[in-house]
């Protein structure tokens, strides 16, 4: 099992009909074959600038390389990601054992 997570600040004012247009676009991820447990989140914590997150399991490598390589994945990075994220975090986990 992959996890894969991003955390991210979005150039839009927050609250903003941009940022509501952004989260709902990227609820189309889910959607993509191999995607098990898409969640989006609101940051709470003070102690990063971050103000959301994705979370996604994947069954395996290859289900995770096919999300990446998915048409509606890079059409979201190339559309929305590049052009509206102002930075973000990516971390990928593997359970241990």
């Amino acid at each position: 099992m992959i996890r894969h997570t991003v955390a991210f600040r979005l150039r839009h004012a927050p609250g903003s009909d941009e940022e509501a247009g952004f989260l709902k676009a990227a609820l189309a991820l889910a959607d993509i074959p191999g995607v098990e447990r898409f969640e989006q989140l609101r940051q709470t914590s003070p102690k990063n600038d971050f103000r959301f997150g994705f979370s996604m399991e994947f069954a395996d490598q290859t289900a995770y390389t096919n999300y990446n390589e998915h048409p509606v994945h890079t059409g979201f990075v190339a559309e929305r990601w590049l052009t509206e994220v102002e930075d973000f975090l990516e971390i990928d986990y593997e359970p241990l054992g």
